[in-house]
């Protein structure tokens, strides 16, 4: 296997003017999520052992340190961000639903599972409000004209969270929250690019009717989980009314790796970015998708990542002024996530070798069924979206 140390190409000697401005504050750290079997939060009496809840505070203390003292250092400017206003949460989610988040978080007595492994614990609705507000202020940073690459490393994740319902670890949609507030600031379209191994169905339900938000997503084929996920993310959602044609799911085959990833990219995203012709993207990432990751069932490694960084990189070139803003969500194995997140980001920074190699090293990956099944969704999108069908 390979070993876990930067390359012989030193950053200094690759090192450009440009720069990732991360968004962060450590007081999302306080969202505690608890033990059990999993994502439960059972003890069932029988195990010495218990757990911590897969999205816990180590997977992004990682996340922070490998930014602050890997060798992408030289190229990362961190920026301390702020809670959110209730108004501002208001601007994806109903006033009931916060109401009924800020009545749970004030009630000790209130029952904390929201829904099947998302808990508000003390502590999380603080986090919360941290992550949208951390969201927001990387969001405006590139409104603003201050830079064109940002990154919210935020939890908790927030791409299930509905305009009226938590789901799948998240409360509010950190990526929604700042697309409505690209749009509400005069940005004409704005596109996300979802990487995470579970289909972003809060985001894509929050602009399901708006023909103004291209949401693409990139899972493995899961389906619905109970009735706080509802949505299946098959290739059928497409949206609704005005929206019809904006929603694009890609539902990859369970085992899909980097080539896979890669085709679907040349194949799926970029032609659709090409003709919807956003004036701003926001990539959605998501360690989960990697070969180790407790929750997923992908198999994209460090150089599937950096691939997926430079081909958004080039969209965002292309298309949106280079306007890019980068949301955390999942991915769960303390260590490989952070390798990954690293990797995309030299990736989106056109860096010309990696500074890191993977300590994991290869994951034996057929690519043949995903390539069928990618040309499959690509036929049918060309025969039922309207901006996709050939002039």
């Amino acid at each position: 296997m390979a070993a876990a140390t930067a390359t012989p190409t030193s950053a200094s000697s690759t090192l450009s003017t440009e720069r990732i401005d991360v968004f962060w504050h450590d007081g999302m750290l306080s969202h505690d999520t608890g033990t059990g079997v999993f994502d439960t939060g059972m003890d069932p009496g029988f195990l010495d052992v218990l757990e911590k809840h897969p999205e816990n505070s180590d997977r992004i203390k990682n996340m922070v340190s490998i930014l602050k003292r890997g060798p992408i250092s030289p190229y990362i400017s961190f920026h301390l961000g702020t809670p959110a206003l209730v108004s501002e949460v208001l601007t994806f989610h109903s006033s009931e639903y916060i109401d009924k988040l800020i009545a749970v978080a004030e009630d000790r007595y209130a029952e904390k599972m929201l829904c099947a492994g998302t808990f508000l614990n003390p502590g999380s609705w603080d986090a919360s409000l941290l992550a949208a507000g951390t969201t927001l202020s990387a969001m405006r940073h590139i409104l603003n004209g201050h830079g064109k690459l940002a990154y919210a490393l935020v939890r908790p994740p927030g791409h299930h969270a509905q305009p009226i319902q938590a789901d799948g670890y998240c409360f509010l949609n950190n990526a929604g929250l700042a697309v409505q507030l690209a749009l509400d600031s005069g940005c004409r379209k704005a596109a996300v690019i979802d990487i995470d191994v579970h289909y972003g169905n809060g985001t894509a339900q929050g602009f399901y009717q708006s023909n103004k938000v291209l949401t693409i997503s990139l899972h493995m084929n899961h389906g619905s989980w109970g009735p706080s996920h509802p949505q299946n993310g098959s290739v059928d959602e497409l949206g609704e009314g005005e929206g019809f044609g904006y929603n694009l799911n890609i539902p990859l085959p369970n085992g899909t790796g980097d080539k896979g990833y890669q085709y679907a990219m040349k194949e799926l995203v970029a032609p659709a970015i090409q003709k919807f012709e956003p004036d701003m993207i926001v990539l959605v990432i998501g360690q989960d998708s990697s070969a180790f990751d407790p929750n997923g069932r992908q198999c994209l490694t460090m150089d599937g990542y950096r691939d997926i960084g430079q081909k958004v990189r080039v969209l965002a070139d292309r298309h949106s002024g280079g306007r890019l803003l980068i949301v955390q969500e999942g991915g769960y194995h303390v260590t490989y996530s952070a390798y990954c997140l690293h990797a995309t980001l030299e990736g989106v920074l056109n860096l010309p070798l990696p500074l890191l190699s993977d300590p994991i090293a290869y994951y034996p990956e057929e690519e043949a069924f995903a390539i069928k099944v990618i040309e499959s969704i690509k036929k049918y999108q060309k025969e039922s979206v309207s901006f996709l069908k050939e002039a």
